[in-house]
């Protein structure tokens, strides 16, 4: 068997391990999307939520199913592959898997100003997530601005981010402290990241942004694993990685930023969805394709731990936060033998 065989044997065998993998996730999201519209108070057959989907009116379901399940699970499936997108891009981008949008502080410039938003000028709905959304873009461009030097570094962007986020943190927590008590469960809900009361219209903008920016991100997927191999390499190849990579840098926030502003931070999925798919299609950079279904079905089966596995219904940010720790703690302790790489 000649070389030029092994190889196109070995492509075969990637692609139909590819085409499985992407298409067990796939059921799995769908599987998720019914359990959300099926579950609850009143149970709902399968047949039932298709006639309602349908424009079929039915009493009781129509509301339910509609107007209650329908807007939680988009908003679910929306967020969570954004997230999961996003999360890869900057994981390969950066070449380190703690470059997670949630982790180097983007997310967390949209958590301060929704908070002030809410705590200090009693602001709610479209008000609390324009302002996430400006501020998110905000706080992306003030890091990546911080962190630029004589040649692009994704550690010292990293380590800015981190600090960055901490500052946002740090005014979170004030502003927490110093606000009325009966203001403080109404941003205590945005801050874990929650679906619970998104309604249709809040919806839009994610969907808007998912139509818009999805199929330019994953146009950008084979500059990106050219990125991944190092600046070097895509020099030598002709590839201009500082404009491939603010291209990425811009789309990815406006994703997140958008999508945070709907459901609030929802903590780890980003950083978890990359790795995670990256593992299940054993290649050497994660298919955004497969971390975005990753990203949706960690953030739906999550939503669905945590609102009927406990006699209390937890926020989905909870739930990924109680999965993502421990990984996270398992990461560092794996750089920190390694000696400083992953």
């Amino acid at each position: 068997m000649t070389t030029l065989t092994l190889i196109e044997e070995e492509r075969k065998r990637a692609f139909r391990h590819n085409a499985v993998v992407h298409t067990a996730l796939f059921a799995a999201v769908i599987t998720f999307c019914l359990l959300e519209m099926s579950l609850g108070e009143n149970r709902y057959p399968i047949s039932v939520i298709l006639r309602v989907l349908s424009g079929e009116q039915i009493e009781g379901a129509s509301f339910v199913i509609g107007d209650l399940r329908l807007p939680r699970m988009l908003a679910g499936l929306l967020v969570g592959s954004a997230f999961g997108v996003s999360g890869a891009v900057f994981q390969s981008m950066l070449r380190n898997p703690l470059a997670s949008p949630d982790i180097i502080g983007v997310s967390s410039g949209s958590t301060a100003a929704a908070v002030f938003c809410i705590l200090v000028l009693r602001r709610s709905g479209t008000s609390v997530s324009l302002a996430a959304i400006i501020a998110g873009i905000a706080s992306a461009a003030l890091i990546y601005a911080l962190s630029r030097g004589g040649k692009f570094s994704g550690g010292r962007l990293i380590l800015v981010g981190i600090g960055v986020g901490a500052i946002f943190n740090s005014i979170v927590s004030y502003l927490l402290l110093r606000a009325n008590q009966y203001d403080v469960p109404g941003a205590m809900r945005w801050i874990s990241g929650s679906l619970n009361g998104v309604v249709k219209a809040e919806i839009m903008p994610s969907a808007v942004a998912a139509v818009i920016l999805f199929p330019m991100i994953l146009f950008a997927e084979k500059r990106l694993k050219i990125i991944e191999l190092g600046e070097d390499i895509a020099t030598a190849l002709g590839m201009r990685a500082n404009r491939t990579r603010l291209f990425l840098v811009i789309s990815t926030v406006c994703l997140i930023a958008i999508s945070t502003s709907v459901t609030g931070p929802v903590a780890f999925v980003a950083f978890l969805s990359g790795p995670i798919s990256k593992r299940m299609t054993g290649r050497g950079a994660p298919s955004l394709p497969a971390a975005a279904l990753t990203g949706a079905a960690l953030t739906m089966g999550s939503d669905l731990v945590g609102q009927f596995a406990f006699g209390t219904r937890f926020p989905v940010g909870v739930i990924t936060g109680i999965i993502g720790a421990p990984y996270l703690l398992f990461l560092l302790i794996k750089i920190n033998k390694s000696g400083g790489s992953a």
